[in-house]
């Protein structure tokens, strides 16, 4: 009885109906977004703007990519599916999974809570270990693959402001590029494992992983090395016989989806200023960098330090007086939708996977 009310107690859906979970976003985001516009937003710099055609233009097109970005990951989870889901039930899936990731510290993430998800849709909870291990895999190789592309074209020069202070990782002090190419080696390192624990050895990676974790100052982690060798084995299976065309598809949706996403800080900031093709390409390859930063960190769905993260890296692109404007309004269209959306579609999305009906609605009784 006991165990069935810790289980019942550590379910994903009640940690995300814990209003705590969402608050907590919401107060840090918003604390850092007013300090900030307190302490930086010029009221006279904001007064002189000139809102033009071109402003609302660009910020219709920044709307535009981040409806871009949300489409490209339905997409994904399609053809991921084999549609088994439908495009309705993907809506709700993709955001209750934004949702998910926008409460929990991005060093954490949402992949429990996203399986939970999935295996709600009728699907076998390995289909769903696989489908959440392909999207982390691909969302990894597009980093992989866009950063020296970038880098190549922009250089590193410019990449990395001097104004940023230094920050403290595990207790060492480091530089913004030392963070990043930390953080940077290690995602090649985690592609690579998957790639090898997927598609080469899947067996043998899960032998590997008991035995590393076997050691004695490891043991305590035992039990969830022989969960994790267990999900490579079942997402290998279900993987391996994929065609190729299956997963340029579900790569081109990636790319779709990461794209339009730091796309929409670029229309944002062109609705303030302007600046060239090779201006526009930098500000991307910040935002790979900023990208980083913003995975370590401890707050839930990085708040407050994408925020500072925005106003430091990109400080060059904006007119002086409005980057905390322009940050909150980043925020507003990346961040802060998935918090609301994802109160009012949870629970619908209960009443639909639980009770297998849509909401009761209760008609007016004719006379």
């Amino acid at each position: 009885m006991a165990k069935k009310r810790r289980n019942k107690k550590s379910s994903p859906i009640r940690k995300l109906m814990d209003p705590r979970r969402i608050i907590i976003p919401i107060v840090l985001g918003l604390g850092v977004a007013g300090y900030l516009l307190y302490s930086e937003l010029d009221p006279k710099a904001f007064r002189d703007i000139d809102f033009t055609g071109k402003t609302y233009f660009w910020i219709f097109i920044a709307l535009l990519a981040a409806a871009a970005r949300e489409f490209g990951y339905m997409y994904r989870l399609r053809i991921l599916s084999d549609k088994r889901i439908s495009w309705r039930n993907v809506f709700d899936d993709i955001m209750l999974w934004e949702f998910s990731s926008a409460i929990t510290p991005s060093v954490v993430g949402g992949s429990g809570v996203a399986i939970f998800i999935l295996s709600k849709e009728k699907l076998s909870v390995g289909r769903s270990t696989a489908i959440v291990m392909t999207t982390a895999f691909l969302d990894e190789l597009f980093y992989v693959i866009s950063v020296p592309l970038l880098f190549v074209v922009v250089g590193t020069t410019a990449l990395f402001p001097d104004t940023i202070p230094n920050m403290e990782v595990f207790g060492m002090r480091l530089g913004v590029q030392q963070v990043f190419w930390i953080g940077y080696v290690f995602i090649l390192l985690l592609i690579t494992v998957i790639l090898l624990g997927i598609f080469v050895s899947p067996q043998g990676f899960k032998k590997l992983l008991i035995r590393v974790f076997s050691l004695p100052f490891l043991k305590r982690w035992l039990r969830a090395a022989y969960r994790t060798g267990d999900e490579v084995v079942t997402t290998s299976d279900e993987l391996r016989e994929k065609p190729f065309i299956f997963w340029v598809r579900a790569f081109l949706a990636t790319s779709l989806s990461w794209t339009a996403r730091y796309l929409t800080a670029n229309f944002l900031l062109l609705a303030f200023t302007s600046f060239g093709f090779m201006d526009n390409l930098l500000v991307l390859s910040r935002q790979l960098v900023m990208w980083v930063i913003m995975l370590i960190s401890p707050t839930p769905g990085s708040a407050g330090v994408a925020e500072i993260a925005f106003d430091q890296f990109l400080a060059d692109y904006t007119p002086i007086g409005i980057m905390a404007a322009v940050a909150f309004l980043w925020r507003l269209f990346t961040y802060y939708p998935y918090l609301f959306l994802g109160i009012i579609i949870l629970p619908r999305w209960i009443q639909r996977v639980y009770l297998g009906r849509k909401l009761i609605t209760f008609k007016k009784p004719q006379k």
